[in-house]
């Protein structure tokens, strides 16, 4: 896993001038895997994000073709937009991809103490993307072997090894077997496309009164299972929630009501999200071992493990179950 750029304060304020041509006040964010700064202006915000290295500029320009096309299709869904071209520089011999952003402003859903009625709006909101994003494909969409991707079952497994402890790989084991068991019975019916893969509490704005008016980083988008778009956000509700199961259901219940699923995708949200869960605490593994000084990489880390205890205790069959009847009144 290649580390985050470096840059400092002193370097963006040069860059913004020579490539851009505008100056501001420049306050860093935090990134996960990119390093991003706004840039505070008297008439607008702008974001500056300078790309990990490892990253290739299809999977950039991926992100600008989908907001464009959500753009054309529901124009008031707010989504990140490069200003003008992405540009390439050069630091000690490594080469970056830099973009200037649009500042899509809004409150984090997760920072407004949602209740179980928020999530149904938050469900309304991921449909009405999913919605606004139907029909879009982009090769660069098409990421083998990416670690995000849920919907490849193999791959995960291959990385079993990151996990620190016997049980902890046993429990994980149980949740990958389980998974591919009944995602083969359901696979042909599961439709593919191209999903943004991060539509979750964290990524999703709201306003005043907690409407959803936006959502944020498409750095992990993938062409995968429909389904997994709402699964991915099930796993971070649950996580959160203290009646994951009645969370989830008000959330998928919205999103159903704007994104129609057939009975074999409801069914298989259950063992996507699982495999969601998995990812998160393989990879937090994986990279509190490469970057220990980064608290915020293992954030999610203790929520996932207590609730993939949970969840080995329960019945899915039930959970699935449930699911499908909360659809079907």
């Amino acid at each position: 896993m290649t580390p985050p750029p470096r840059f400092s304060k002193q370097e963006v304020s040069a860059l913004l001038q020579s490539d851009f041509n505008i100056e501001g006040n420049i306050s860093e964010l935090y990134s996960d895997r990119d390093q991003v700064f706004i840039i505070s202006q008297p008439n607008e915000d702008l974001i500056l994000k300078i790309s990990n290295p490892a990253e290739k500029r299809s999977i950039l320009e991926l992100q600008d073709a989908a907001a464009d096309h959500i753009m054309k299709n529901d124009p008031e869904i707010r989504v990140p937009r490069t200003r003008g071209e992405i540009i390439q520089c050069e630091r000690k011999g490594i080469r970056f991809f830099v973009r200037l952003i649009n500042h899509v402003r809004g409150d984090l859903f997760s920072d407004r103490d949602p209740k179980k009625s928020d999530y149904e709006k938050i469900g309304n909101f991921l449909g009405r993307f999913s919605t606004a994003l139907n029909g879009f494909f982009h090769d660069a969409a098409i990421r083998k072997d990416f670690d995000w991707d849920a919907g490849n079952i193999s791959h995960v497994s291959e990385r079993l090894s990151l996990l620190s402890s016997k049980s902890d790989i046993e429990t994980v084991s149980h949740f990958l077997n389980n998974a591919s068991r009944f995602m083969d019975q359901l696979k042909t019916d599961l439709r593919t496309c191209v999903i943004h893969n991060d539509g979750n509490e964290h990524n999703i704005l709201v306003n005043n009164n907690k409407k959803a008016i936006g959502i944020i980083d498409f750095g992990d988008m993938i062409h995968s299972y429909q389904a997994l778009e709402p699964a991915v956000c099930m796993a971070y509700i649950a996580m959160s929630s203290t009646d994951p199961l009645e969370s989830i259901l008000a959330f998928t219940r919205g999103y159903h009501s704007c994104f129609e699923l057939n009975e074999s995708e409801i069914r298989s949200m259950v063992y996507l999200m699982t495999i969601r869960l998995s990812i998160t605490v393989i990879m937090a593994s994986w990279r509190k071992k490469l970057f220990p000084e980064n608290k915020y990489l293992t954030i999610s880390e203790k929520p996932a493990w207590v609730l993939l205890r949970k969840l080995k205790k329960s019945d899915l069959a039930f959970w699935e179950d449930a699911l499908v009847h909360s659809m079907r009144n």
